[in-house]
C-alpha cells in the first residue's frame, strides 16, 4: 500500500474499522491514500455481482462513496468535523462479470462546508466500468 505519511495514523485507525463494515464485507481494499488521490480494489465474486452474474451497480456505487467520504474524512480534523455523503450518481458504462475492479477518487472541490469527489471505477485492462461523483457535507460534531 502506498500511503502519505502525515495520513498513516488516520488510515490505521480508519483500516481497523473496517472487518464489521459493508467496506470489510465487500472486500475492497485500499491501495494508494493521499491527501487528493485514493485508489482501492474490490472483487467481482459472490459479494458484489447481482443475480445475473454481473457486478451490481449498488457495489459499484458503494465503493465509489467509500472512496469519496473517506477522501474527505482524510481532509478534515476528525476530532472537530464528520464528513456525510448526501448526493451521489453513478452511471454504469461496461458491464464485468468476475476478476478486480479499481476505484480512483480525486477531489473536485475541498470547501470547508462540502466536498465534491470525482470516482471512476475501471477493469483491470483500465476500461471505464462507472464513473461517478459524490457531493459530502463536513459537519461539525458537536
Amino acid at each position: 500500500m502506498q500511503i502519505c505519511k502525515e495520513l498513516a495514523a488516520k488510515f490505521e485507525w480508519l483500516h481497523a474499522q473496517h472487518p464489521n463494515t459493508m467496506v470489510g464485507y465487500l472486500g475492497i481494499e485500499y491501495t494508494e491514500i493521499d491527501f487528493d488521490r485514493l485508489v482501492a480494489t474490490m472483487p467481482v465474486d459472490h459479494r458484489t455481482k447481482q443475480p445475473f452474474g454481473l457486478l451490481h451497480g449498488g457495489a459499484s456505487v458503494a465503493l465509489a462513496e467509500s472512496l469519496a467520504s473517506i477522501g474527505a474524512w482524510m481532509n478534515v480534523d476528525e476530532k472537530k468535523f464528520n464528513v456525510v455523503g448526501i448526493e451521489i450518481n453513478a452511471n454504469h458504462i461496461r458491464a464485468v462479470q468476475d476478476g478486480f475492479v479499481f476505484g480512483t477518487a480525486v477531489p473536485l472541490h475541498k470547501g470547508q462546508r462540502t466536498h465534491v469527489w470525482e470516482v471512476k471505477i475501471t477493469t483491470q485492462e483500465d476500461k471505464l466500468v462507472c464513473a461517478s461523483r459524490c457531493t459530502l457535507a463536513v459537519v461539525a460534531k458537536v
